[in-house]
């Protein structure tokens, strides 16, 4: 399947609903809910099948993803906030909480749940810090963007899932009356 090819527009899309998705080990989509199918705008029959990656937009940071997937292989359940591109070459942000299913102490699948991201944790905090992953990677490769990075969440304190739950936990305290992770949890 050719990658669509990125405009930057956002996805007119529902930010109530929840993104849903189901992997195999290898990442394979093997389900994918109907808000799924509508922000993405792939036909179910076209994401089945399919690596979650073909959503993968090339603005996100690649030492994001080695983590999100150390972690997961791991066994470990994991929050990233991503950046997606859609099949018309739109981009959707969401947080996704990542759950890894075991069975027999064996990786059987993971399960995304995604919601929306608050406009100012984007604009404020996660662009300017994937901008600056994407110039390291770019020079240096993965390698000096994990160093980076981790130097980064050193200094905070924290691990790249304290750091989202931090960055989410804040927006919540000066935006509406329920916060976004309670929301996100229901």
């Amino acid at each position: 399947m050719i990658k669509p090819i990125p405009v930057n527009k956002e996805v007119a899309w529902d930010k109530s609903k929840t993104i849903m998705s189901k992997t195999d080990p290898r990442g394979v989509i093997e389900y994918a809910n109907d808000a799924f199918i509508e922000v993405s705008g792939y036909e179910e029959h076209e994401l089945m099948g399919q690596p979650q990656n073909i959503v993968r937009h090339p603005d996100m940071p690649k030492v994001i993803f080695k983590i999100l997937w150390d972690n997961l292989k791991a066994g470990r359940n994991m929050h990233a906030i991503i950046k997606n591109l859609a099949k018309n070459g739109r981009y959707y942000w969401v947080i996704t909480d990542f759950e890894v299913k075991l069975a027999g102490g064996d990786i059987v699948n993971y399960y995304g749940k995604r919601r929306a991201v608050p406009q100012p944790v984007i604009t404020d905090l996660i662009e300017p810090l994937y901008e600056k992953l994407i110039q390291i990677e770019k020079v240096g490769g993965v390698a000096a963007s994990e160093k980076y990075f981790n130097g980064f969440l050193e200094e905070k304190g924290k691990d790249y899932n304290a750091y989202i739950k931090g960055i989410i936990t804040e927006s919540d305290k000066s935006g509406d009356k329920k916060g976004f992770f309670a929301r996100f949890f229901d």
